[in-house]
């Protein structure tokens, strides 16, 4: 399918007392129609700040200091204020990580989601409160009508996710941004959300952009993923070749140290030794030089490799890609 939302050679930055955080450095990705890309990788490796990129959001002192940013090959980037206002909420929407901080304390749920709505819409008050109910019954939240007099105070975890999920897809917006969206929640709450969020993918068609560092739920939803260290994408291809066939030493130091049921025995799991550089000060060469098994004497000479096919829709940015296969499929999405 076309891709709905591209990045291109995305670079953003945050001036700070300390220096220059180079958050995200010429990151490229391509969400498909009605598709799901993950983007994972440990915290602080610039998922969230590539999401707020995409929205135009990133915060102050943030700033983005190159690249395009193309919904429905309109460049977001270059948009007024008002245009902004119109395609945030409509054409493209996102789920913040925390729901207690997305979440106005003085509103009740309704009067939250009725604000989307009639912001956004030229519909009378009470088609906006059938709408509310609606939005929220879909998320699967009990007793929808209840919901809407409910205070964020007054929710538990999941029902505030639910909430801000409901928020974000009351204009069944083309492309939906989901920042861990359920990594505060416990396993079968996670997992009836997850199933909520494709009911509603294959309902209304939605692309969606996922950012997690959970690789179970990377399995469970993404039919693409780039993965992400230090600022910049070091690998990107289908879920099904990245789990079977891992290629940047990151990825797959990564998959190699989850759990897994077919894993013999109960040792100790593998780890990846050291800690990720600081985006203030990174190196010339390639930032997982330190922490990587396979470093040759090309990777502390050559500058930062770049992002390069390997095979077909396969690309990794590694001078030594790993050949050794990874079994670390079971649980993709194949759907």
């Amino acid at each position: 399918m076309a891709p709905i939302l591209r990045i291109e050679d995305l670079s953003a930055e945050f001036l700070t007392p300390d220096g220059t955080v180079k958050a995200v450095n010429h990151v490229s990705l391509s969400l498909r129609e009605g598709g799901t890309l993950a983007l994972t990788g440990e915290s602080g490796s610039g998922k969230t700040s590539v999401a707020l990129c995409a929205l135009n959001l990133l915060p102050h002192p943030g700033r983005i200091t190159g690249g395009r940013i193309l919904l429905h090959d309109r460049d977001v980037l270059s948009f007024t204020h008002e245009q902004l206002r119109q395609v945030r909420g409509r054409d493209i929407a996102m789920v913040f990580q925390d729901p207690a901080t997305g979440l106005n304390p003085v509103l009740s749920v309704g009067q939250q989601v009725e604000e989307i709505i009639t912001n956004h819409l030229d519909v009378p008050r009470r088609e906006a409160k059938r709408r509310t109910v609606e939005v929220l019954a879909q998320m699967g939240l009990p007793d929808p009508e209840q919901v809407t007099t409910r205070y964020p105070f007054q929710l538990s975890g999941g029902m505030s996710q639910r909430v801000m999920i409901a928020i974000a897809t009351a204009l069944n917006p083309k492309v939906l941004i989901l920042d861990e969206p359920t990594s505060a929640l416990d396993v079968t709450v996670q997992a009836a959300i997850l199933q909520d969020l494709r009911r509603l993918q294959q309902t209304y068609g939605t692309s969606i952009l996922l950012i997690t560092h959970d690789l179970g739920i990377v399995a469970q939803m993404a039919e693409d993923v780039a993965v992400m260290y230090a600022g910049s994408v070091v690998e990107y291809a289908d879920a099904l070749t990245l789990f079977d066939r891992p290629r940047h030493p990151y990825t797959w130091s990564l998959l190699a140290s989850r759990p897994r049921w077919d894993r013999e025995g109960f040792g100790r799991l593998p780890s990846i030794r050291g800690t990720p550089p600081s985006l203030i000060d990174l190196p010339d060469e390639c930032p997982f030089l330190p922490r990587c098994p396979k470093a040759t004497n090309v990777c502390r000479t050559e500058p930062v490799p770049p992002l390069a096919p390997l095979e077909a829709g396969h690309l990794a940015a590694c001078y030594n890609p790993i050949y050794q296969e990874e079994p670390a499929r079971a649980g993709v999405r194949t759907d």
